[in-house]
């Protein structure tokens, strides 16, 4: 159970790292931002499978399927809406709406005989924290150009975009939790990798379909960050983190791990302050001090 934990913790420190990518690229498309995070995983996971040819156990027709179909869900299609939102709503409020994962997932994914009761004193902490961090989010100044105002059109659109990240991100989970835990068979990085490939691949055909020119991109301000910046984040937020996010999966509740994913949050708002220099406000503050109380009561309650 601690392995699962702290690999949950883990992923999610990652994780909060795509949240500021797009304020770091103001001139890379979503779907570039997209593309190029992805195919670097896809490349990892490439790699990672060429390493490990003679032990590596390739995918059935059905598995591949899976792994595809998850892709879209986890990845690409996340991802994409997420990038979208943060470019027409900023990056608090999407960072928020996306951080209500936790608590779709503790509600579907209670397990039979942990009740209610029990599990509620982390739920209501972390919807208190929720609740806190979107006040002071909305009511304080913006951190960064890309943040509108609530009353543009822009800004609800944003909001509507990262509502249907957080739906994709949500089934996700639960979908992928349900499928490692009936195949065991199947190793944390095998599927991993399967699912990079995967990625990897939906991504291609979406820079190819949506994605700007070459030469579009060679013309950028800092084509060289951009890149390093798409490879960064496809190996760490991306393979790294996959890894150790179906680590905690395959060892924990869908519940329990659902709880974890507030670390991306607070990850994520973290990364957000520290690149525009900013510093959190006392309702911030107290927000992540009843975050981190709900990660441990839920912790608990699971033991």
């Amino acid at each position: 159970m601690l392995k699962g934990i702290l690999a949950g913790l883990a992923a999610g420190a990652l994780w909060g790292m795509v949240f500021v990518v797009p304020r770091m690229t103001p001139g890379l498309s979503s779907v570039d931002l997209t593309a190029g995070r992805f195919i670097s995983f896809g490349v990892m996971s490439a790699l990672s499978m060429a390493f490990t040819w003679t032990r590596h156990q390739l995918p059935s027709v059905r598995q591949g399927a899976a792994a595809i179909g998850m892709s879209l869900l986890g990845a690409t299609g996340y991802y994409l809406l997420l990038a979208l939102a943060i470019g027409r709503a900023g990056t608090e409020v999407p960072t928020l709406i996306v951080g209500t994962i936790p608590l779709w997932l503790m509600l579907l994914g209670k397990p039979l005989g942990l009740k209610w009761s029990v599990l509620l004193p982390g739920l209501l902490l972390t919807a208190t924290g929720m609740a806190l961090m979107m006040n002071a989010t909305l009511t304080a100044p913006p951190l960064d150009a890309l943040a509108l105002a609530p009353h543009a059109p822009q800004f609800w659109s944003g909001v509507a975009l990262a509502s249907a990240a957080m739906l994709s991100w949500t089934a996700f989970a639960v979908l992928n939790a349900a499928w490692l835990k009936r195949h065991p068979q199947v190793s944390a990085t095998e599927w991993t990798n399967w699912l990079g490939v995967a990625t990897g691949v939906g991504a291609g055909l979406l820079w190819l379909v949506a994605g700007s020119e070459p030469k579009v991109l060679l013309a950028l301000e800092q084509p060289a960050q951009a890149a390093i910046i798409c490879i960064v984040t496809g190996v760490g937020a991306g393979w790294a983190a996959s890894i150790l996010w179906n680590i905690a999966s395959r060892r924990l509740s869908v519940s329990l791990c659902g709880q974890l994913i507030v670390s991306e949050t607070l990850f994520a708002l973290l990364y957000s302050f520290v690149w525009a220099g900013a510093w959190p406000g006392a309702l911030q503050w107290a927000a992540a001090v009843l975050f981190t109380l709900g990660i441990l009561a839920s912790i608990r309650a699971h033991r």
